[in-house]
């Protein structure tokens, strides 16, 4: 529930926020996100080398050149 609140107040700072603001925004997601990832005892950054330490998983790229369609 508190991610979903942040991911809303991330929504509004990247519509209208400063970048100060959108960086605290994006600083209280993540802050979430590895919060839960610990609760259930997932490595999340094993979790996300894993996934995406080669790039992209659909085209391989470091910045993802998939078109939007197939955008993994």
């Amino acid at each position: 529930m508190w991610l979903s609140e942040e991911i809303g107040e991330l929504a509004t700072a990247l519509r209208s926020g400063t970048h100060e603001e959108q960086s605290l925004e994006f600083a209280d997601v993540l802050a979430w996100l590895v919060t839960i990832a610990n609760v259930v005892d997932v490595d999340l950054e094993a979790a996300v080398a894993k996934k995406y330490g080669g790039g992209c998983p659909g085209c391989g790229a470091l910045a993802c050149t998939c078109p939007d369609a197939e955008k993994p």
